[in-house]
């Protein structure tokens, strides 16, 4: 499969089956996560590799959107250094490396948005880091990857919108 056929097949994949996820494969997903771009190869993230039900369980509760949790037999908590200036941009593409990795190995994964920066505070960040064990003086979350065998099928699919891409000049949707 070349690199845009792996990005088409690429799918959020909420349901999962029972069999676990292999070490083998997890430290594949370790590897993806490290070979991401980091600007000034800062790398301020931080991995936190998941596999204990309690502790999912934990995850599955502390955002709508992250009720598979439980589900998966892995979660990757990814976390980046407070005192970054770049760890959202560096954190997002360890992030998508992992999810391209889990799809060229077969598993499933979905993206769980964790980090808030609106007026009212961090929303879940807190529980997140209190449920790691991270000190939230020194981190941030920015996102639950839940990655199983997948439970459901979905096919690949081109979202491209021509409205979305302009060609030398903003607006110019054609040469």
């Amino acid at each position: 499969m070349d690199a845009l056929d792996l990005l088409l097949a690429r799918r959020s994949i909420r349901r999962y089956t029972d069999e676990n996820v292999s070490m083998e494969d997890e430290e594949k997903l370790i590897e993806a996560a490290f070979a991401a771009p980091s600007a000034n190869n800062a790398k301020p993230w931080h991995f936190v590799m998941v596999r204990d039900l309690a502790a999912r369980q934990r995850l599955a509760k502390v955002h709508r959107w992250s009720w598979m949790c439980d589900k998966s037999p892995l979660v990757v908590v990814v976390l980046g250094k407070t005192d970054s200036t770049w760890w959202v941009e560096d954190c997002s593409a360890a992030t998508e490396n992992i999810l391209l990795e889990a799809q060229a190995l077969g598993l499933g994964a979905v993206w769980v948005g964790i980090r808030d920066e609106s007026t009212e505070g961090y929303g879940d960040e807190p529980q997140v880091l209190e449920i790691v064990g991270a000190p939230a003086e020194h981190w941030r979350c920015l996102c639950l990857i839940a990655i199983g065998h997948p439970g459901e099928n979905k096919t690949p699919r081109s979202q491209r919108q021509v409205t979305k891409l302009s060609f030398e000049r903003f607006g110019r949707h054609s040469l």
